[in-house]
């Protein structure tokens, strides 16, 4: 659900090995992975994009709050890096979203859509080292969003009305959008689209995609259901019959070694309370307003009563 970009991955190739084996300092030389594994702390990770930040922020915050000592290794990359991470122990707490962990990661094949569904086939397949501790309401999806003129232009309610006029239009997004099930390639096995162009975008070019979908430069782009900017520039997100984009509840992904039961009942804690208007309130306030995510993780635990 979920928080991702390949070019990222190139970058942190290296540093994957040393991780693996808790090795490092710090992190103080700008890598992410560096120095996680530590003994007796719980390393939060966090993929790079806000909404992720924010939950490894949330867990983060919940786990300190029954006095457990955290380290935090926040925008990390996609998927493609950190998953390896998690099975290895390098990061103890991942926050994930099931649909895109099991379709990227577990089971490329698997056709469950709902969150038991989604859940029952994560707990059946994942490693032996990891599991999923509960699942949140809150949910997070990949989505088509086209600009109000396109949708207007098409009459666009479903991507199901994109079959006809596909190929005339420029679609964008992260990189693995291009080569995920839960991406153009479902869309083109679900629906039969095939579009003019897809553009990738990598990390931390959010606010250049949805100009040039809100300007029409591009007319479509895989937007995070959450995503405030969505509801702020009237975009449309067309609605999807085949589920190419399964269930996406926010999830943590844990190293079974490395949690114990006081930390697995901090985090389903936090997994019992998380509404997606929850996130699409914090989210506004990060992406929109500016505000530190440290800032709006301590004031939602803080109303919840997990801080």
């Amino acid at each position: 659900m979920k928080n991702m970009i390949r070019a990222a991955a190139v970058g942190l190739v290296a540093a994957l090995a040393l991780s693996a084996c808790g090795g490092g300092d710090d992190g103080d030389d700008g890598n992410p992975l560096a120095g996680g594994g530590k003994k007796g702390t719980i390393t939060v990770g966090g993929a790079n994009f806000p909404e992720s930040g924010l939950i490894g922020e949330l867990y983060a915050q919940a786990l300190e709050a029954k006095g457990l000592k955290v380290e935090r290794k926040l925008n990390i990359g996609a998927r493609e890096i950190y998953y390896d991470q998690v099975v290895k122990g390098g990061i103890s707490v991942m926050p994930e979203y099931n649909g895109a962990l099991l379709s990227t990661s577990v089971d490329k094949s698997s056709t469950a859509t709902t969150t038991e569904e989604v859940n029952a086939a994560l707990k059946a397949k994942l490693p032996a080292s990891v599991e999923i501790l509960d699942s949140a309401k809150a949910e997070d999806k990949d989505s088509v969003t086209v600009n109000p003129q396109t949708a207007a232009k098409y009459k666009l309610k479903s991507i199901t009305d994109l079959k006809p006029v596909a190929k005339q239009l420029v679609i964008a997004g992260p990189s693995e959008f291009k080569t995920r099930q839960q991406g153009l390639v479902g869309l083109k096995a679900k629906y039969g689209l095939e579009f003019k162009k897809f553009q990738p975008f990598d990390a931390g070019a959010q606010a250049t995609l949805v100009k040039l979908l809100t300007e029409d430069k591009i007319q479509a782009a895989d937007l995070f259901t959450t995503d405030p900017t969505i509801p702020q520039k009237k975009l449309v997100v067309l609605e999807d019959p085949e589920h190419v984009f399964t269930a996406q509840n926010v999830t943590p992904l844990v190293n079974k070694s490395a949690v114990n039961a006081e930390a697995r009942a901090a985090l389903n804690a936090v997994s019992a309370k998380l509404t997606t208007q929850d996130l699409l309130d914090m989210m506004k306030r990060v992406a929109i307003d500016k505000e530190d995510q440290e800032k709006v993780a301590k004031d939602w635990l803080k109303k919840a009563g997990l801080a």
